[in-house]
Protein backbone atom coordinates (compact mmCIF):
# COMPACT_ATOMS: atom_id res chain seq x y z
CA UNK A 1 0.00 0.00 0.00
CA UNK A 2 1.36 3.69 -1.12
CA UNK A 3 2.50 5.49 1.99
CA UNK A 4 2.30 9.38 2.79
CA UNK A 5 5.26 11.21 4.64
CA UNK A 6 6.45 15.20 4.46
CA UNK A 7 8.89 15.91 1.91
CA UNK A 8 10.75 19.37 0.83
CA UNK A 9 9.29 20.10 -2.88
CA UNK A 10 10.56 22.85 -4.68
CA UNK A 11 7.16 24.13 -6.75
CA UNK A 12 9.29 26.47 -9.32
CA UNK A 13 11.93 28.35 -10.48
CA UNK A 14 13.41 30.09 -7.65
CA UNK A 15 9.72 29.58 -5.47
CA UNK A 16 10.31 29.29 -1.36
CA UNK A 17 10.43 25.20 -1.04
CA UNK A 18 7.65 24.39 0.94
CA UNK A 19 6.93 20.76 3.27
CA UNK A 20 3.97 18.98 1.36
CA UNK A 21 2.90 15.31 1.47
CA UNK A 22 4.29 13.07 -0.67
CA UNK A 23 2.87 9.72 -1.79
CA UNK A 24 5.35 6.88 -2.10
CA UNK A 25 4.22 3.66 -4.30
CA UNK A 26 5.21 0.33 -2.91
CA UNK A 27 8.41 -0.99 -4.39
CA UNK A 28 8.16 -2.51 -7.90
CA UNK A 29 11.13 -4.72 -9.63
CA UNK A 30 14.07 -3.60 -8.73
CA UNK A 31 13.09 -0.88 -6.38
CA UNK A 32 13.36 -0.19 -2.89
CA UNK A 33 11.85 2.16 -0.43
CA UNK A 34 14.28 3.79 2.13
CA UNK A 35 13.27 5.32 5.90
CA UNK A 36 15.39 8.09 5.57
CA UNK A 37 17.40 9.11 8.55
CA UNK A 38 19.82 12.17 7.06
CA UNK A 39 20.61 14.06 4.15
CA UNK A 40 22.64 16.83 3.43
CA UNK A 41 22.05 19.97 1.94
CA UNK A 42 24.57 20.33 -0.92
CA UNK A 43 24.56 23.16 -3.71
CA UNK A 44 23.08 21.04 -6.18
CA UNK A 45 19.99 21.05 -4.67
CA UNK A 46 20.04 24.82 -4.69
CA UNK A 47 20.54 24.35 -8.28
CA UNK A 48 17.60 22.06 -9.03
CA UNK A 49 15.31 25.21 -6.78
CA UNK A 50 17.02 27.82 -9.28
CA UNK A 51 16.18 25.46 -12.56
CA UNK A 52 19.42 25.32 -13.18
CA UNK A 53 19.17 21.76 -13.90
CA UNK A 54 16.33 21.63 -15.87
CA UNK A 55 12.44 23.16 -15.65
CA UNK A 56 10.85 19.71 -14.41
CA UNK A 57 9.07 20.83 -11.28
CA UNK A 58 7.96 20.21 -9.34
CA UNK A 59 11.53 18.89 -7.61
CA UNK A 60 11.52 16.56 -4.67
CA UNK A 61 14.44 17.87 -3.13
CA UNK A 62 17.32 15.78 -1.28
CA UNK A 63 20.17 13.03 -2.63
CA UNK A 64 22.89 13.14 -0.03
CA UNK A 65 21.55 10.82 2.38
CA UNK A 66 21.70 7.48 4.51
CA UNK A 67 19.28 5.40 5.52
CA UNK A 68 17.29 2.07 6.52
CA UNK A 69 15.24 -0.34 3.42
CA UNK A 70 12.35 -0.97 4.55
CA UNK A 71 10.90 -2.81 1.38
CA UNK A 72 11.98 -4.16 -1.53
CA UNK A 73 10.53 -5.14 -4.90
CA UNK A 74 10.53 -8.44 -6.78
CA UNK A 75 13.94 -9.30 -8.24
CA UNK A 76 16.01 -7.10 -5.70
CA UNK A 77 18.81 -9.60 -4.03
CA UNK A 78 21.52 -7.15 -3.19
CA UNK A 79 19.64 -5.38 -0.20
CA UNK A 80 16.97 -6.30 2.02
CA UNK A 81 14.62 -4.73 4.86
CA UNK A 82 17.28 -3.41 7.65
CA UNK A 83 20.23 -3.00 5.25
CA UNK A 84 21.77 0.54 6.07
CA UNK A 85 21.99 2.09 3.06
CA UNK A 86 23.67 5.02 1.54
CA UNK A 87 21.82 6.06 -1.43
CA UNK A 88 23.59 6.95 -4.49
CA UNK A 89 22.94 9.06 -7.49
CA UNK A 90 24.72 6.73 -10.16
CA UNK A 91 23.37 2.92 -9.91
CA UNK A 92 25.49 0.98 -12.48
CA UNK A 93 23.69 -0.85 -15.17
CA UNK A 94 26.43 -3.68 -15.85
CA UNK A 95 25.77 -3.58 -19.24
CA UNK A 96 26.45 -0.67 -21.08
CA UNK A 97 29.75 -0.01 -23.01
CA UNK A 98 31.25 1.60 -20.49
CA UNK A 99 30.78 -0.87 -17.77
CA UNK A 100 31.80 -3.81 -20.14
CA UNK A 101 34.91 -2.40 -20.60
CA UNK A 102 35.33 -2.55 -17.11
CA UNK A 103 34.88 1.06 -15.96
CA UNK A 104 31.49 0.99 -14.31
CA UNK A 105 32.11 4.60 -12.73
CA UNK A 106 31.87 6.24 -15.87
CA UNK A 107 28.41 4.20 -16.63
CA UNK A 108 26.01 5.33 -19.23
CA UNK A 109 22.67 4.03 -18.64
CA UNK A 110 22.84 4.30 -14.65
CA UNK A 111 19.51 3.07 -12.95
CA UNK A 112 16.51 4.95 -11.20
CA UNK A 113 13.26 3.95 -9.96
CA UNK A 114 10.96 3.39 -12.50
CA UNK A 115 7.99 4.68 -10.77
CA UNK A 116 7.14 8.42 -9.80
CA UNK A 117 6.58 9.47 -6.60
CA UNK A 118 3.33 12.26 -6.30
CA UNK A 119 1.76 14.85 -4.66
CA UNK A 120 -1.56 13.72 -2.97
CA UNK A 121 -3.41 15.52 -6.23
CA UNK A 122 -1.48 12.99 -8.42
CA UNK A 123 1.45 15.62 -9.63
CA UNK A 124 4.33 13.44 -10.21
CA UNK A 125 7.50 14.68 -8.79
CA UNK A 126 11.16 14.87 -10.20
CA UNK A 127 13.19 13.75 -7.59
CA UNK A 128 16.36 14.97 -7.27
CA UNK A 129 19.19 13.20 -8.77
CA UNK A 130 16.98 10.26 -9.12
CA UNK A 131 16.62 10.51 -5.18
CA UNK A 132 14.15 12.80 -3.32
CA UNK A 133 15.82 12.40 -0.35
CA UNK A 134 14.24 15.16 1.68
CA UNK A 135 12.06 13.15 2.74
CA UNK A 136 10.67 10.98 5.33
CA UNK A 137 10.82 8.11 2.92
CA UNK A 138 11.82 7.85 -0.70
CA UNK A 139 11.60 5.15 -3.79
CA UNK A 140 14.64 4.44 -5.26
CA UNK A 141 16.06 1.87 -7.36
CA UNK A 142 17.87 -0.83 -5.61
CA UNK A 143 21.05 -0.38 -7.00
CA UNK A 144 21.29 3.17 -5.76
CA UNK A 145 21.41 1.75 -1.74
CA UNK A 146 24.91 0.84 -1.02
CA UNK A 147 25.07 -1.20 2.27
CA UNK A 148 27.37 -0.01 4.64
CA UNK A 149 28.51 -0.43 8.45
CA UNK A 150 25.62 0.36 10.42
CA UNK A 151 27.97 1.88 13.13
CA UNK A 152 28.89 5.23 11.38
CA UNK A 153 26.39 8.27 12.61
CA UNK A 154 23.22 8.60 9.26
CA UNK A 155 24.69 12.11 9.32
CA UNK A 156 28.03 11.58 8.40
CA UNK A 157 27.31 8.56 6.36
CA UNK A 158 25.26 10.41 3.81
CA UNK A 159 27.79 12.90 3.14
CA UNK A 160 29.28 10.73 0.83
CA UNK A 161 25.98 10.25 -1.23
CA UNK A 162 27.29 13.73 -3.22
CA UNK A 163 29.72 16.21 -2.06
CA UNK A 164 32.10 14.75 -0.05
CA UNK A 165 32.64 11.60 -2.07
CA UNK A 166 33.05 14.33 -5.29
CA UNK A 167 35.70 15.71 -3.59
CA UNK A 168 37.88 12.59 -2.25
CA UNK A 169 37.30 10.74 -5.61
CA UNK A 170 38.46 13.71 -7.52
CA UNK A 171 42.09 13.55 -5.78
CA UNK A 172 42.25 9.85 -5.45
CA UNK A 173 40.50 8.27 -8.20
CA UNK A 174 40.30 10.98 -10.62
CA UNK A 175 43.56 12.72 -9.93
CA UNK A 176 45.31 9.52 -8.70
CA UNK A 177 47.14 11.76 -6.08
CA UNK A 178 50.26 9.67 -4.94
CA UNK A 179 52.73 9.55 -1.87
CA UNK A 180 54.84 13.02 -1.85
CA UNK A 181 52.72 14.94 -4.49
CA UNK A 182 51.86 18.17 -4.14
CA UNK A 183 47.91 19.32 -4.71
CA UNK A 184 46.44 22.90 -4.98
CA UNK A 185 43.02 22.82 -4.29
CA UNK A 186 41.16 25.68 -6.33
CA UNK A 187 37.59 26.65 -4.09
CA UNK A 188 37.42 25.38 -0.30
CA UNK A 189 33.58 24.65 0.05
CA UNK A 190 32.47 21.23 1.05
CA UNK A 191 33.99 19.73 -2.29
CA UNK A 192 37.63 21.54 -2.03
CA UNK A 193 37.37 20.18 1.51
CA UNK A 194 36.60 16.78 0.54
CA UNK A 195 39.85 16.76 -1.58
CA UNK A 196 42.32 18.47 0.58
CA UNK A 197 41.11 15.54 2.90
CA UNK A 198 41.48 13.41 0.31
CA UNK A 199 44.93 14.27 -0.50
CA UNK A 200 46.13 13.88 2.97
CA UNK A 201 44.54 10.29 2.81
CA UNK A 202 46.32 9.68 -0.52
CA UNK A 203 49.71 10.29 1.42
CA UNK A 204 50.60 14.00 -0.77
CA UNK A 205 53.47 15.68 0.80
CA UNK A 206 52.20 19.53 0.22
CA UNK A 207 48.60 20.29 -0.11
CA UNK A 208 48.02 24.27 -1.12
CA UNK A 209 44.55 25.47 -0.29
CA UNK A 210 43.25 28.65 -2.58
CA UNK A 211 40.18 30.49 -1.81
CA UNK A 212 39.03 34.12 -1.26
CA UNK A 213 37.55 33.62 1.85
CA UNK A 214 39.99 33.34 5.01
CA UNK A 215 37.08 31.62 7.02
CA UNK A 216 37.02 28.95 4.27
CA UNK A 217 41.11 29.07 4.17
CA UNK A 218 41.04 28.33 7.96
CA UNK A 219 38.62 25.78 7.57
CA UNK A 220 41.23 24.07 4.43
CA UNK A 221 44.09 24.29 7.10
CA UNK A 222 41.69 22.10 9.70
CA UNK A 223 40.94 19.33 6.78
CA UNK A 224 44.81 18.60 6.21
CA UNK A 225 45.93 21.72 3.58
CA UNK A 226 49.35 22.54 4.34
CA UNK A 227 49.44 26.36 2.79
CA UNK A 228 47.05 28.41 2.44
CA UNK A 229 46.67 30.90 -0.21
CA UNK A 230 44.00 34.13 -0.59
CA UNK A 231 43.28 34.74 -3.85
CA UNK A 232 41.75 38.14 -3.40
CA UNK A 233 45.12 39.51 -2.52
CA UNK A 234 47.58 37.03 -4.12
CA UNK A 235 47.99 35.68 -7.66
CA UNK A 236 47.56 31.95 -7.23
CA UNK A 237 49.42 30.64 -9.98
CA UNK A 238 52.19 32.71 -8.81
CA UNK A 239 52.13 31.50 -5.22
CA UNK A 240 51.43 28.06 -6.14
CA UNK A 241 54.58 27.89 -8.01
CA UNK A 242 56.60 29.61 -5.40
CA UNK A 243 55.27 27.11 -2.89
CA UNK A 244 56.48 24.21 -5.50
CA UNK A 245 59.82 25.17 -6.37
CA UNK A 246 58.90 26.73 -9.10
CA UNK A 247 57.31 24.36 -10.89
CA UNK A 248 54.01 24.13 -10.18
CA UNK A 249 51.78 21.85 -8.49
CA UNK A 250 51.85 17.77 -9.70
CA UNK A 251 47.99 17.82 -9.26
CA UNK A 252 45.49 20.42 -8.93
CA UNK A 253 41.70 20.10 -8.65
CA UNK A 254 39.47 23.26 -9.27
CA UNK A 255 36.47 22.75 -7.23
CA UNK A 256 34.78 26.42 -8.37
CA UNK A 257 33.72 25.35 -11.92
CA UNK A 258 34.50 28.89 -13.41
CA UNK A 259 36.53 29.48 -16.80
CA UNK A 260 38.79 31.69 -14.53
CA UNK A 261 39.47 29.12 -11.86
CA UNK A 262 40.28 26.78 -14.60
CA UNK A 263 42.12 29.19 -16.08
CA UNK A 264 44.65 29.27 -12.89
CA UNK A 265 44.38 25.79 -12.41
CA UNK A 266 45.92 25.31 -15.84
CA UNK A 267 48.93 27.41 -15.48
CA UNK A 268 49.44 26.07 -11.59
CA UNK A 269 50.55 22.66 -12.76
CA UNK A 270 53.85 21.08 -13.47
CA UNK A 271 54.28 20.16 -17.02
CA UNK A 272 52.70 16.57 -17.52
CA UNK A 273 50.76 17.70 -14.38
CA UNK A 274 46.75 16.50 -14.11
CA UNK A 275 44.42 19.27 -13.72
CA UNK A 276 41.09 17.98 -12.24
CA UNK A 277 37.39 19.91 -12.48
CA UNK A 278 35.47 18.79 -10.27
CA UNK A 279 33.57 22.29 -9.95
CA UNK A 280 29.83 22.21 -11.82
CA UNK A 281 29.85 25.20 -14.70
CA UNK A 282 27.25 26.55 -16.21
CA UNK A 283 25.71 26.04 -19.78
CA UNK A 284 26.91 29.51 -20.79
CA UNK A 285 30.60 29.60 -19.82
CA UNK A 286 33.50 28.89 -22.12
CA UNK A 287 37.09 28.74 -22.16
CA UNK A 288 39.69 30.21 -24.10
CA UNK A 289 43.57 28.38 -23.82
CA UNK A 290 46.51 28.68 -26.33
CA UNK A 291 46.53 25.34 -28.43
CA UNK A 292 50.42 25.48 -28.28
CA UNK A 293 49.85 25.89 -24.42
CA UNK A 294 47.64 22.51 -23.82
CA UNK A 295 50.13 20.82 -26.45
CA UNK A 296 53.58 22.19 -25.09
CA UNK A 297 52.62 21.25 -21.06
CA UNK A 298 51.83 17.77 -21.50
CA UNK A 299 49.82 16.11 -18.90
CA UNK A 300 46.74 15.46 -18.19
CA UNK A 301 43.08 17.59 -18.37
CA UNK A 302 40.14 15.64 -16.51
CA UNK A 303 36.60 15.94 -15.52
CA UNK A 304 35.78 14.30 -12.59
CA UNK A 305 32.14 12.99 -12.49
CA UNK A 306 30.46 11.84 -8.77
CA UNK A 307 34.54 11.81 -7.88
CA UNK A 308 34.71 9.03 -10.84
CA UNK A 309 33.42 6.84 -7.53
CA UNK A 310 32.19 3.23 -7.25
CA UNK A 311 29.54 3.19 -4.53
CA UNK A 312 30.09 -0.24 -3.84
CA UNK A 313 33.64 -0.10 -3.62
CA UNK A 314 34.03 3.33 -2.15
CA UNK A 315 31.32 3.34 0.05
CA UNK A 316 32.06 1.06 2.41
CA UNK A 317 36.03 1.72 2.07
CA UNK A 318 35.41 5.29 3.15
CA UNK A 319 33.10 4.40 6.11
CA UNK A 320 35.58 1.84 7.23
CA UNK A 321 38.70 4.14 7.55
CA UNK A 322 36.38 6.83 9.09
CA UNK A 323 35.02 4.44 11.68
CA UNK A 324 39.11 3.69 11.89
CA UNK A 325 40.02 7.46 12.84
CA UNK A 326 41.63 7.77 9.78
CA UNK A 327 38.93 10.15 8.06
CA UNK A 328 36.67 12.80 9.92
CA UNK A 329 33.51 12.78 7.83
CA UNK A 330 32.04 14.79 10.90
CA UNK A 331 34.10 17.65 10.39
CA UNK A 332 31.99 18.36 7.29
CA UNK A 333 28.74 18.47 9.44
CA UNK A 334 28.10 22.29 10.39
CA UNK A 335 24.68 21.64 11.92
CA UNK A 336 21.71 19.70 11.70
CA UNK A 337 18.14 20.98 10.77
CA UNK A 338 14.82 19.63 10.50
CA UNK A 339 13.03 19.22 7.47
CA UNK A 340 11.20 22.94 7.38
CA UNK A 341 14.83 24.67 7.85
CA UNK A 342 15.94 23.65 4.47
CA UNK A 343 15.48 26.97 2.84
CA UNK A 344 17.02 28.86 5.59
CA UNK A 345 19.90 26.55 4.69
CA UNK A 346 20.13 27.36 1.31
CA UNK A 347 20.38 31.04 2.48
CA UNK A 348 23.37 30.07 4.87
CA UNK A 349 24.98 28.06 2.22
CA UNK A 350 24.69 31.15 -0.05
CA UNK A 351 26.95 33.56 2.34
CA UNK A 352 29.80 31.01 3.23
CA UNK A 353 28.74 30.24 6.47
CA UNK A 354 28.42 26.27 6.53
CA UNK A 355 30.02 23.62 5.15
CA UNK A 356 27.44 20.83 5.29
CA UNK A 357 24.08 21.31 6.69
CA UNK A 358 22.30 17.81 7.35
CA UNK A 359 18.90 17.59 7.66
CA UNK A 360 18.15 14.49 10.45
CA UNK A 361 15.14 12.66 10.46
Amino acid sequence: MAQEVRGVIAPGKDEPVRIETVVVPDPGPGEAVVRVQACGVCHTDLHYKQGGINDDFPFLLGHEAAGVVESVGDDVTDVAPGDFVILNWRAVCGTCRACLRGRPWYCFATHNAKQKMTLTDGTELSPALGIGAFAEKTLVAAGQCTKVDPAVAPQVAGLLGCGVMAGIGAAINTGNVGRGDSVAVIGCGGVGDAAIAGSRLAGAAKIIAVDIDERKLKTARSMGATHTVNSRTTDPVEAIRELTGGFGADVVIEAVGRPETYRQAFYARDLAGTVVLVGVPTSDMKIELPLLDVFGRGGALKSSWYGDCLPSRDFPMLIDLHLQGRLDLGAFVTETIQLDEVEKAFERMHQGDVLRSVVVL
